[in-house]
């Protein structure tokens, strides 16, 4: 206990409440006191109340002698005070609290601060607080309650910043009181965060039943959903209930800039399947024709398409060779990671397919062997493909032309028009819509890309393509997208090639027989024959094909008779042009060098060399090691003897000094490398195990006889 009480300074209001002796219990009481004491001149010891209502405080030491003591002994018995109130956040921690609000939040604070204004400025102006604060509320149709509550908001903090503390805390002004089960809301979170994409209701409703099950307090819908979008971060939902494919969506996308390429510098390519019914020749039914098409990356421009029932190598490989023809080869391909890109017959040997199997024989295909770097766009991703954007002019310009009512088929399962099937387009008049669509869609200006600069496609490629130095193909070249390629292994025997049930065959083929070759034919006519190429690319001849013979015609026969023998006889001749020398001038003229060749004519070696001996190689062995080889046999032979006279005599074992005799002569024969018995054997390691055999052995070491056995 300390001489000064905690609180030194009273109202009159407090002293008349504080109940103490030999003070008033009233506030008029307490000032009449005060009044005829003469509180009010002692120096020091009265002084004006600061904030809400003002009015006089007086220092405890004013009070008389049983008061003061009465207050100093409450103090000591009186209870551990509350805990204090939490202190006001710093200054950076409420801006920044205060700019995460809504905006509803940030208004309501700045009325409160103009309120605040207000009291000031009437403080200022001669009123006291108490009637500043009344008067302002009735104003604003407040309780003066309130504004006093407002005013402790901010105590202690300077004007410039009031905003923030006096902005409206989450939840109210008390604080949601009601909690919320965690369990619950994981079980929320985990019917909701599906790919399946649930509403949030049904969600709520499908928690609410499991947790009635597991005991699991609920909580309603609102208060969930409140938590969820507070603790759950929005791509983690977009994640969780769209997969990998939509959180991509929600990722900035790249911009990529074109103005450092040219003209057919790159090209990309894809198919597009438009929603129009076509009578396609040769079709029982109407089909949706499918267009291959090619174009320019820098311009934007359509170079080559055509027209084909379903997305295929061959009509991809025809429609390239329709670009290089016009324009020139490109030095890049942008391709979409399907079959029909993707096959052999284009990319083979292109080190970076992703799509079958990649071997070193693997056919060369047209791009790789005219030298373009192929590029594959990510599947599933039509922003890696600018020409998916072209493909949504040809949707709206060609499959909707007038020309077409009756044959759109829609754009989905569920957007098919009332005159669905009505009619199918033939197929002369669909290609010649198309190809006015693709001339308007060229040459239309307007264009707002980075290299477009309002003008058309077709001016953008025109002005670069000047410049550009195209690569033109070769005659050779054109005839690697007019034919299709086939790997085929060459017939072992002859180099016979069989495609499709035909079989192919020329002279010159012998070579090749056993070996991977490329085959490039017209698969419309398989009559015309074979191209045949190595595997690098390398022109190795032509082959015909091998005609069929009727089975009872006797021309045909005679025909293939008279060429088999017109072959023998060729390769007879050509036989004979490689072998100047018979069998029997090589054999006399051997005879005749081997009479004048001869060992002795042979110079001698002035020093010679003895190859270093392996380690596993036979050795010599000297006479002197055989004689001591036939001595040890004998040494041996002469101990068997004596071993096998012993064990038809057995010694008498029932006396110690004999078994220990024994033992020590078995051990000499051990030690000259003498072999022992099985039943001498098991005998000696037995006993060299009893305490009798190790008796002995101290015994003799004891008398200087370790040696005698």
């Amino acid at each position: 206990m300390t001489d000064t009480p905690a609180q030194e300074w009273w109202s009159a209001a407090e002293l008349a409440a504080a109940d103490l002796p030999d003070l008033p219990l009233t506030k008029q009481g307490v000032n009449d006191l005060a009044k005829r004491s003469g509180w009010a001149v002692q120096k020091g010891k009265v002084r004006r109340r600061a904030g809400r209502g003002g009015g006089i405080e007086y220092h405890y030491s004013l009070f008389p002698i049983r008061a003061r003591i009465a207050l100093l002994d409450r103090e000591r018995h009186a209870p551990e005070p509350p805990a204090p109130a939490p202190e006001k956040p710093g200054r950076d921690a409420a801006w920044s609290a205060f700019d995460a609000l809504k905006a509803s939040a940030k208004a309501r604070a700045a009325d409160r601060l103009r309120a605040l204004d207000d009291v000031d400025a009437l403080e200022i102006s001669g009123l006291t607080r108490t009637v500043a604060v009344r008067t302002v509320a009735d104003k604003l149709k407040k309780s003066e309650k309130t504004l006093w509550n407002w005013l402790s908001m901010v105590e202690g903090i300077p004007r410039h910043d009031r905003l923030p503390y006096l902005a409206p805390q989450p939840g109210g002004a008390k604080g949601d009181k009601t909690q919320v089960s965690e369990r619950f809301v994981e079980i929320v979170k985990s019917c909701w965060l599906t790919q399946s994409g649930p509403d949030m209701t049904a969600a709520h409703a499908w928690a609410t039943d499991i947790a009635k099950a597991e005991g699991v307090a609920s909580a309603p819908l609102w208060k969930v959903r409140r938590i969820i979008d507070e603790t759950v971060p929005k791509h983690v939902v977009i994640f969780l209930r769209e997969g990998v494919h939509g959180l991509r969506r929600y990722f900035p996308h790249q911009t990529r800039s074109k103005t450092s390429m040219r003209a057919l510098e790159a090209v990309q390519g894809d198919y597009h399947k438009f929603d129009v019914f076509v009578d396609w020749p040769g079709e029982q039914n109407p089909v949706r024709a499918q267009m291959i098409a090619f174009s320019d990356i820098y311009s934007g421009k359509f170079l080559a398409w055509r027209l084909s029932i379903s997305a295929n190598s061959h009509t991809v490989q025809l429609c390239f060779g329709d670009l290089v023809r016009k324009y020139g080869i490109p030095d890049h391909i942008l391709l979409d990671n399907g079959r029909e890109f993707a096959a052999k017959a284009m990319t083979g040997g292109a080190p970076t397919r992703f799509r079958f199997k990649i071997r070193d024989d693997d056919v060369p295909g047209l791009l790789t062997l005219l030298g373009v770097q192929v590029h594959w766009a990510q599947p599933a991703w039509g922003q890696a493909k600018p020409i998916e954007r072209a493909f949504q002019d040809m949707c709206a310009r060609v499959a909707k032309h007038p020309a077409f009512v009756g044959a759109y088929t829609g754009n989905t399962t569920d957007a098919k028009p009332e005159n669905y099937g009505d009619r199918a387009i033939p197929l002369d008049e669909f290609t010649a819509v198309l190809e006015r669509e693709i001339e308007a869609h060229n040459a239309r200006r307007g264009r707002r890309s980075e290299v477009a600069n309002q003008r058309s496609f077709n001016e953008v490629f025109n002005e670069s393509y000047r410049t550009a130095q195209p690569k033109i193909a070769t005659e050779e070249q054109q005839l690697l997208w007019l034919l299709r390629a086939e790997g085929i292994r060459a017939d072992s025997q002859n180099g016979e090639l069989s495609i499709y049930g035909s079989r192919y065959w020329a002279e010159w083929m012998y070579r090749i027989a056993g070996q991977k070759v490329v085959a490039r034919f017209d698969p419309d006519d398989l009559h015309a024959g074979l191209r045949v190429y190595d595997i690098d690319g390398a022109f190795l001849g032509e082959a015909p094909i091998v005609e069929k013979g009727d089975f009872l015609n006797v021309d045909d026969a005679r025909t293939q008779q008279r060429k088999r023998a017109a072959f023998v006889k060729a390769t007879r001749a050509e036989a004979k042009a490689h072998k100047a020398l018979t069998d029997a001038e090589i054999a006399a003229r051997l005879r005749a060098a081997g009479k004048d060749v001869s060992g002795d004519n042979l110079p001698e070696a002035d020093v010679v060399r003895l190859p270093p001996r392996h380690p596993k190689a036979p050795r010599s062995v000297p006479r002197v090691q055989f004689e001591a080889e036939r001595e040890q046999e004998a040494r041996f032979a002469a101990t068997v003897t004596k071993l096998e006279a012993r064990s038809k005599a057995q010694p008498d074992l029932d006396d110690p000094e004999t078994r220990y005799r024994r033992a020590c002569e078995l051990e000499a024969l051990q030690d000259g490398d003498n072999p022992l018995t099985t039943e001498q054997s098991d005998w000696l390691g037995e006993y060299q195990q009893s305490s009798e055999y190790r008796a002995f052995s101290r015994m003799n070491r004891a008398l200087g006889r370790d040696n005698e056995k």
